[in-house]
């Protein structure tokens, strides 16, 4: 039987609970709190400056085989087996054999450089076989050439301060008239730090149109942003505090602003939309407080442990380079719930009634329509259509995102090569310097490797000679240098350079075709192995892994998601509506990201030069980070849906009014987040990008044509079926509140 109004201000009222209680009292000692979260602030990026570590994207595969030849390479000719980079060199005067002694100084500047194993003077090299392409080092006009150095460890983990050496030592040829660039690792190296300060500036100037415009108040749009931006900067000082203990990749920072900033704004927007209506409702400030920390500070609490929990769900890949990118994410995630239950208490028990104080339009509340029973505003209209027409609705939706997800059946998993970043950076000149002179494949060599240590001395010569046949007539390669042994002749070594540029599938498909086919049929009938290894080789590896264990990310975060939504609401059919809903608009944003970078359709307006695969990480990425963002909206209309069944027993009408007093919030969080993610394709990494790009049209997706059309639709479709939940089931799985229901009222009719 329904309630009255005052009947369920009375069971609110009555709720007790930690998080009530921990609501008013942030609310009533406001004072202490900001304090205390000011002086921690402070404190953390103090020790975070003294004590952080740094950022870098030195990782390993150890049981990829490129990584297995290195290793080989590393024990049986060490100056052969380190990281290499190139310093590309370019003189439009005068050919470059006239710079000879500035050459040489160079090389010995280069090779006296801390953790560098040797220096390559290409002048002194030998020259290509006449009727070979030649891929260097000098090129046929003698105007471009590079200098391949060796380090024994990865140069980009080097530090900023270390190009000051590589600088010094170059600094006889650019003095000479010749053009320098630095290519691969040293080029990452050379790259200009990361200001995210363009993108936050943008996102944050949105975000405050969308709040004013939404709901009005000024005081009530710089809450949200002021609590979101305070737990970011307190969550990215923990990170690098983190990153002294661990290897966190260069996106790291950007990653974690961008979730931090996007979830930190939601949440304490969810809690002040309460807060308002409680404050209309007749609630002091302190009670009111206490009374959004209680109901929608648990749906953030729960909405929170979601995100994590998916992110966590990335260390199922087994790549600790992922893992360790969904533990950057999940701490500004963590700081943002924390600012969300304190800090924003706080921020509303020292602005106490004065919220609607200073306005540019009449403040609007959760309903939009006062505190009256039967809200009659536009999303009670638009609640009623798709309560009577659910059908039509659902197949709309439906027909939205399969459109959106086609592209999404072409995607290239890949890495994106140092050809789109923009030519101000020194390892795009250096590429294009590469490409012109020496063919498209020579800035992603690959290096074989034939271990023949257990071949015996006898058997050398024909392994030698076969290999280099089966090498000679791979397809796919441009040009195979001989195979040479190291000194001690345990180790045969070539160079095979792609037709195509390192990004290209087909250099992938040579890749995979030299390490399954090419290799294996060379040293067959021998104790010989092969291995392909270098830079591209390993980019590969990776890539085959990642897309190894995307399924298995994929059953694993909708699998935790799926058992949440059970133990929360307590619906098997919802459950698994949450699931498929959410795994329909993560493959529409796919399909958009697909179609702006793989296929080319806007990418140049975005900055990306020409064509490039979908890095091999991203999907895996995104589908974490939408799956648990899309669960905010998920759990914030469920909630008031489920508080409205229970209290009601009415399905549809349940909907209707959930959506009517939802539907605001969740548009314009859904904005906010939307413009937090956009404002990051202003980056100049490419990955960032597509990240950025790929959030932002995934939570688009997630809170329009999800959230607010087939969402309602759906549950308008199953009825009371909804909440059926197997008595067998409902004992088993664990009772998780949403918004801080009372015991009584948790479980609907089986």
């Amino acid at each position: 039987m329904p309630h009255s109004r005052t009947g369920e201000g009375d069971t609110k009222a009555s709720r007790g609970g930690v998080l009530r209680r921990l609501g008013e009292w942030c609310a009533r000692h406001f004072v202490i709190v900001i304090i205390a979260w000011l002086v921690a602030l402070v404190a953390l990026q103090v020790v975070s400056r003294a004590f952080g570590g740094s950022y870098s994207d030195n990782f390993s595969l150890p049981q990829a085989q490129a990584q297995k030849g290195l290793d080989v390479l590393k024990a049986h000719d060490p100056q052969a087996g380190g990281y290499s980079s190139q310093i590309v060199l370019r003189d439009d005067q005068q050919p470059l054999t006239a710079l000879s002694s500035q050459m040489s100084t160079t090389v010995a500047g280069l090779e006296k450089l801390p953790h560098v194993l040797s220096a390559q003077n290409p002048l002194s090299a030998p020259s290509t076989p006449s009727g070979q392409q030649n891929v260097g080092p000098l090129s046929d006009d003698k105007k471009t050439a590079y200098i391949t150095v060796r380090f024994d460890v990865q140069p980009s983990t080097l530090g900023d301060d270390y190009l000051n050496g590589v600088d010094t030592a170059v600094q006889p040829l650019r003095s000479a008239g010749a053009q320098a660039e630095y290519g691969g690792p040293l080029g990452e190296l050379a790259r200009p730090s990361a200001d995210d300060r363009v993108s936050e500036l943008i996102g944050f100037g949105v975000a405050v149109i969308v709040l004013l415009v939404g709901f009005g108040s000024v005081i009530a749009a710089v809450v949200p942003l002021l609590s979101a931006l305070i737990s970011v900067v307190g969550g990215l000082a923990i990170l690098g505090l983190l990153a002294a203990a661990f290897t966190f990749a260069t996106v790291s920072p950007t990653l974690a602003t961008m979730i931090g900033l996007g979830v930190g704004i939601d949440y304490a927007l969810f809690m002040l939309t309460r807060h308002r209506q409680n404050l209309i409702d007749g609630m002091d400030p302190v009670r009111a407080a206490g009374q959004a920390a209680s109901t929608s500070g648990h749906a953030v609490l729960v909405s929170g442990c979601t995100v994590i929990i998916a992110l966590a769900g990335l260390s199922a890949s087994g790549v600790s380079f992922i893992a360790l990118l969904g533990l950057a994410a999940a701490v500004t995630v963590v700081s943002a719930v924390v600012g969300a239950l304190t800090l924003v208490p706080a921020l509303l028990g020292f602005i106490g009634r004065h919220i609607d104080r200073y306005h540019v339009r009449p403040p609007i509340a959760e309903t939009g329509a006062g505190a009256g029973d039967t809200p009659q505003g536009t999303w009670h209209r638009y609640a009623q259509r798709v309560e009577r027409r659910p059908l039509s609705f659902l197949s709309a939706g439906v027909a939205v995102v399969v459109v959106l997800a086609i592209p999404l059946f072409s995607i290239q998993l890949g890495h994106i090569g140092d050809g789109a970043d923009p030519t101000s950076f020194t390892d795009r000149r250096a590429y294009d310097l590469m490409a012109d002179a020496f063919g498209p494949g020579s800035n992603g060599p690959l290096t074989v490797v034939i271990d023949q240590t257990k071949v015996p001395q006898s058997q050398r010569s024909a392994l030698a000679s076969k290999a280099q046949q089966s090498l000679d007539e791979v397809p796919g390669a441009a040009v195979v240098t001989p195979l040479t042994p190291t000194q001690d002749g345990d180790i045969l070594i070539g160079t095979v350079y792609s037709a195509k540029s390192p990004q290209n599938a087909a250099t992938t498909d040579l890749t995979n075709r030299l390490v399954d086919d090419t290799l294996p049929d060379a040293v067959q009938g021998t104790d010989a192995k092969g291995y392909v290894t270098g830079t591209t080789a390993t980019q590969v590896d990776f890539r085959d892994i990642v897309a190894s264990q995307l399924p298995v990310i994929i059953a694993v975060v909708v699998g935790l998601a799926f058992l949440i939504i059970l133990a929360v609401f307590r619906g098997l059919l919802v459950a698994v509506k949450a699931a498929v809903l959410n795994v329909l608009s993560i493959a529409a944003s796919y399909g958009v990201v697909v179609a702006v970078f793989q296929w080319g359709w806007g990418g140049p307006a975005l900055g990306v030069h020409g064509k490039v695969p979908i890095e091999s990480y991203v999907p895996m990425m995104m589908f974490a980070i939408v799956f648990g963002l899309s669960m905010d909206y998920e759990i914030f209309l469920l909630s008031r849906v489920h508080e409205a069944w229970l209290r009601s027993r009415d399905a549809k009408g349940s909907v209707a009014h959930a959506l009517e007093i939802t539907a605001r919030v969740i548009t314009c969080a859904a904005l906010i987040m939307v413009s937090v993610f956009a404002a990051f394709i202003v980056s100049d990494n490419i990955v960032v990008k597509m990240l950025g790009l790929g959030l932002a049209v995934s939570v688009l997706i997630d809170a329009t044509v999800v959230r607010l059309l087939m969402v309602p639709a759906v549950m308008t479709l199953l009825g009371r079926h909804a909440w059926w939940m197997p008595r067998w089931l409902d004992r088993v799985v664990p009772h998780i509140d949403a918004e801080g229901a009372p015991a009584e009222a948790r479980s609907a009719p089986h």
